[in-house]
């Protein structure tokens, strides 16, 4: 595994669908966002796909960003290639990082390459057509038996970082395609930027060999959503938490969330999803060992809709202000900046658990490294707790995170912990 780049570790990741974020939906109009993502503590921007569409068997009146014709070319619906160096050098000049999306598995069905390469570039049918993959009858997937596609692949992905300065990459599907490709991938894109970044949707475990910095959380993300209709309990949570340190290398990262693009499109806005568990397990997000937290498009300012996937559906102007939402994110950065012992990563604390009386509905944990120290009292039911537990050597003075206040912890603690709250406590 290549070593994290140093902004990694307390970074705020954010994923923007720029078809959706402005009435615009242009790169320039997205400039515009950027002061105030990065007044909430975003420090990077993974952009959905912003190559040309294809046509043949376009989905909707838009088609899906994951359609792909040119892989060196830009989506003439966000802009011109020097409105996206534009984009690029803001995010920069704020200290944001940009990551793009990219589809290694399959290309549009009219893509450059169907046209332009040898037949054996796709897999193919029995009648030379090339083949669709899964049910996504917009594509045409490719063939990595051919090293030449690699080689294409490499090319194209090397163009972005060299000619835009891009900063990484967030690899579609990337359990899909060998995993020596993705590793040829990392050993080039390393040699011409040493601290690229590469967060693969996959949950594999040998995504972190020599390939990638960061992994989807998909299980975890699945549990919390069932705790919050009351499918499952706590403890499902906690052990696939455990579960997970003991599987990836203590340097390997997960992305945490609560909502991205597919979630959003096609499960419905995390409000319908987690109901009156969403701010707790938005907090759990950034409180989870080795995990990098991510905002979705339209959840910095509490946004609740599902974007149509394959049509214009901006978020109303009016709807684009600061709210309750936007202030718990801020807050939630800043700690994530903050606290060493929240760390993604093998730099940050573990989370050690303290004994607690509700363990079927409440977690009570402490996140530390030298220096820095997170304790956490979480309430993941619809219940009312009557908390009881000791907090031995973690007894002392603190700072309430959410309400700004000065605490002590006593030895023993007993309190009611209302339905889905929580409290966070910095020393």
């Amino acid at each position: 595994m290549y070593k994290n780049p140093e902004w990694s570790y307390s970074a705020v990741l954010y994923e923007m669908n720029l078809r959706q974020l402005t009435a615009e939906g242009t790169f320039n109009a997205a400039i515009e966002r950027l002061p105030f993502l990065r007044s909430i503590g975003v420090d990077a921007v993974w952009l959905m796909p912003i190559y040309p569409i294809g046509l043949e068997g376009r989905k909707g009146s838009l088609g899906s960003y994951y359609s792909i014709r040119d892989y060196k070319a830009v989506n003439p619906e966000f802009g011109t290639e020097d409105d996206f160096r534009a984009f690029v050098s803001a995010a920069h000049a704020m200290g944001m990082r940009v990551l793009l999306d990219w589809v290694a598995n399959h290309t549009a069905r009219d893509a450059r390459w169907i046209s332009e390469c040898p037949a054996d570039w796709y897999e193919r049918d029995e009648n030379g057509v090339a083949k669709v993959p899964w049910d996504w009858t917009d594509t045409a997937k490719l063939n990595y038996a051919n090293h030449e596609v690699w080689r294409g692949q490499i090319d194209a992905m090397r163009y972005w970082v060299e000619e835009f300065g891009v900063d990484g990459f967030r690899c579609d599907m990337a359990m899909l395609v060998p995993i020596e490709f993705w590793q040829e991938v990392s050993a080039e894109l390393h040699s011409i930027k040493s601290d690229i970044f590469m967060l693969a949707e996959a949950e594999e475990d040998n995504l972190f060999d020599r390939a990638f910095n960061m992994s989807y959380q998909w299980n975890v993300h699945h549990i919390m959503v069932d705790i919050a209709k009351g499918a499952r309990r706590v403890w499902d949570l906690r052990n696939a938490i455990h579960s997970e340190r003991a599987r990836y290398p203590r340097e390997a990262m997960r992305m945490s969330f609560t909502s991205n693009h597919d979630e959003n499109s096609w499960s419905g806005s995390e409000q319908s999803r987690f109901g009156r568990a969403l701010e707790v397990m938005t907090a759990m997000t950034f409180l989870m060992p080795s995990t990098m937290p991510l905002i979705y498009t339209g959840q910095e300012v509490g946004y609740d809709h599902s974007f149509e996937f394959f049509e214009r559906d901006a978020i109303p102007l009016e709807s684009y202000r600061e709210t309750h939402t936007t202030k718990l994110y801020r807050t939630l950065c800043a700690l994530k900046h903050k606290e060493a012992a929240l760390a993604a990563g093998e730099r940050g604390g573990e989370m050690i658990e303290i004994e607690n009386n509700a363990k079927d509905c409440m977690m009570t944990f402490v996140r530390e490294v030298e220096g820095s120290r997170v304790v956490a009292i979480v309430n993941l039911s619809p219940y009312t707790i009557h908390a009881d537990f000791c907090t031995g050597i973690y007894a002392g003075a603190y700072k309430d995170v959410i309400s700004g206040e000065r605490v002590s912890l006593l030895d023993h603690v007993e309190r009611d912990i209302e339905p889905w709250g929580y409290q966070i406590f910095v020393k």
